[in-house]
């Protein structure tokens, strides 16, 4: 291609978007960050680096004598901010005050019980739940959903995405899956047909969530689906971010690493370039999105980029809670951050970092579960018995029904090798589902 009156950061883009690359992709591939990629493509940010310009030629198909005598900017940018790592970031946030007292005391038992004595399982179960009726809405529409006892409103639709999304985080699936087919059909009986899509959407996306949890990978990807199609009918920019990462997972579930990795990516960067939608809200879902990204980045096995997607999530998460008092999202990312290092099989470095999180300041049943069912996992991985079950029976008194996930009935199976070490193992591997010889 002619380079006339090109630049160096302009000719960088072209070659970069004619490849299909994204800015993060390629700033993986040299070891840095999407900010300095940006800055580079914008003549903003010198490269002199002679290994860095080497290896850029290569990846972008181009002479190194051609790159080097590209225009550059006379001198860098002046930083506006300095890039923390994430566990920088996780050290500066503080949890909100627990309103559940009782649930807080809970938690702080089960978390305390990973350091100390086996000396038994709690007695709460979790039940197998059913997704039955969401399967018949899914396949047959509302015919055989029962019509609601009052006519729907806008404040009701309202106030059951609202009660889907709490019963969600506070873990009680089988009340979700009961109750979320008549949402979704009485949120398709009410308002304008942008209002009905955008209903439909969050609680499509909240169905995805719940077929994610039970592990029914085949409603995971028509539930994605449903809500992508009603998030773009919707026009609500945050809604589709949402059901784009919900088929992301979807197409992860499928195998489809690569994709997945790419869907979310393409989802975070249009995200970012939508003025409509209030920048904490961008940098918010951008994070999440990062962070599912970089965990399926780091099931393919590519550490660099799995790493350099966590870093941004963590400095998105961070950006959108500078002056809002915001930490969910922060903590999110880091959450990430521990099953990204436990998928590259870094299972001493998920542990280290797990360490440095106090559950008791997560927000949700939901999300201490997760955590501690991370731990299990790295725990697992680094041949450590003792400790997974201890981190098992912490998700379990966090969150009774998280015991249905596949992946704490893989752990269950493992640890009955080690029964006589581990009192009551095979009372909770029947818990989680394991069917006992």
């Amino acid at each position: 291609m002619g380079n006339s009156g090109v630049t160096f950061g302009r000719f960088v883009a072209l070659r970069r978007a004619g490849l299909g690359w994204t800015q993060i992709r390629l700033a993986a591939e040299l070891g840095r960050s999407e900010d300095w990629m940006s800055q580079v493509e914008r003549d903003l940010q010198q490269v002199r680096d002679l290994t860095i310009l080497q290896r850029l030629a290569g990846l972008l198909g181009a002479e190194l004598a051609e790159l080097i005598a590209l225009p550059q900017p006379a001198v860098d940018r002046v930083r506006s901010r300095s890039r923390k790592p994430p566990s920088a970031t996780l050290a500066s946030t503080s949890g909100p005050e627990e309103d559940d007292v009782r649930r807080r005391q809970v938690v702080t038992a089960a978390a305390a019980a990973l350091f100390a004595p086996i000396v038994g399982a709690p007695t709460a179960s979790a039940t197998a739940g059913s997704l039955s009726d969401l399967e018949d809405l899914l396949l047959y529409g509302t015919g055989r959903i029962p019509a609601p006892r009052t006519d729907p409103t806008r404040k009701t639709v309202g106030d059951s995405v609202l009660t889907s999304r709490r019963e969600f985080k506070d873990a009680r699936y089988d009340t979700l899956a009961r109750a979320l087919p008549g949402r979704i059909a009485a949120a398709e009986m009410v308002g304008a047909p942008e209002e009905r899509a955008r209903a439909v959407a969050q609680l499509f996306n909240i169905a995805t969530r719940l077929c994610i949890k039970v592990g029914d990978n085949n409603l995971v990807v028509i539930t994605s689906d449903r809500a992508l199609t009603a998030a773009r009918s919707g026009g609500d920019p945050l809604v589709t971010a949402e059901a784009r990462r919900m088929v992301s997972s979807s197409w992860r579930r499928q195998g489809s690493l690569a994709r997945a990795t790419d869907l979310a990516v393409v989802a975070a960067e249009d995200l970012l370039a939508d003025t409509t939608v209030p920048e904490r809200d961008r940098l918010a879902t951008r994070g999440e999105l990062y962070a599912t990204a970089a965990y399926t980045a780091a099931k393919t096995g590519d550490r660099a980029y799995a790493y350099a997607l966590i870093r941004e999530a963590a400095d998105s998460a961070a950006a959108a809670r500078r002056g809002s008092g915001m930490v969910d999202g922060t903590r999110g990312a880091v959450l990430h951050q521990v099953s990204v290092h436990y998928e590259l099989g870094d299972s001493g470095r998920a542990i280290e970092l797990a360490r440095t999180i106090d559950p008791t300041t997560l927000p949700t049943p939901e999300r201490q579960a997760r955590f501690f069912t991370d731990v299990a996992r790295a725990f697992g991985q680094w041949g450590r018995p003792e400790q997974c079950y201890r981190a098992l029976l912490a998700a379990e008194a966090a969150a009774p029904q998280e015991m249905r996930r596949g992946a704490v009935r893989e752990l269950a199976t493992q640890l009955l090798r080690h029964d006589r070490r581990l009192p009551g193992v095979r009372d909770f591997a029947a818990r989680a589902g394991v069917q006992l010889g």
